[in-house]
């Protein structure tokens, strides 16, 4: 069976008065169509990812109440200088062309400053147009035996089939929504939905380890996410 790769791209948005009061309700003064750029991010979706795992249709509807008002950062750095819009409302919409596909859509806005003209430039001529999210959520179960990872393991394997049944993992119970970052063109090659749940040790239990990812993501995802808050 191949393997499904998750969307997230970017996609165009028309700004009307009802999206003008949606980023009112974020910004810290009444903007006009004029000072806002406005874009839309297919982030994630309900189809078993390059990592073998997929949200199901109640979190995609979780992670749309909890985007809102999350920053939008470039390459998942976690600083004030990387962040570059901000999610206004999000929500879950019919993936084209694939039957009973559904995908977490963020609408997200930014002033038009100066210093943001290079971003908005390359995201009209298509440079930017790939994202990233990352997420946190309470369940990650086996789709052969239903074990959930984050508190237990089991014997199968992610990508192996069993009695025709594929194996991979059903992402579940959203618990926060950190960011969503833009990424540069080429993609990396692990672009997509920054996942992060744990359980005890055991084979397979958990996703393969990133030399270059701090294992301490959460907390200080949520120390960021307060510095970044308005």
């Amino acid at each position: 069976m191949d393997q499904i790769l998750k969307q997230a791209r970017l996609l165009k948005a028309a700004l009307d008065e009802g999206e003008l009061t949606l980023i009112n309700a974020q910004a810290l003064r009444e903007l006009t169509a004029e000072e806002v750029y406005a874009f839309r991010l297919a982030a994630c979706n309900n189809q078993v990812d390059r990592d073998l795992e997929r949200f199901t249709e109640d979190t995609l509807a979780e992670l749309a109440n909890l985007f809102v008002g999350r920053p939008v950062l470039m390459d998942h750095k976690w600083s004030a200088g990387s962040q570059t819009a901000r999610v206004y409302a999000a929500g879950v919409e019919a993936m084209p062309g694939v039957e009973g596909g559904e995908q977490l859509v963020l609408r997200c806005y930014m002033p038009r400053l100066q210093g943001n003209s290079d971003t908005i430039a390359a995201i009209e001529g298509g440079l930017l147009r790939e994202c990233s999210v990352g997420v946190a959520v309470s369940s990650a179960v086996c789709s052969i035996c239903g074990a959930d990872r984050t508190t237990t393991w089991c014997e199968h394997c992610k990508g192996v089939e069993y009695d025709g049944k594929l194996c991979y993992i059903e992402l579940s119970g959203a618990k926060d929504a950190y960011e969503v970052s833009l990424l540069p063109v080429p993609a990396q090659p692990a672009a997509g939905v920054v996942k992060r749940y744990g359980g005890p040790e055991g084979p397979d239990s958990d996703p393969p380890g990133d030399p270059g990812v701090d294992t301490a993501w959460q907390d200080e995802a949520l120390l960021e996410l307060e510095k970044l808050r308005f």
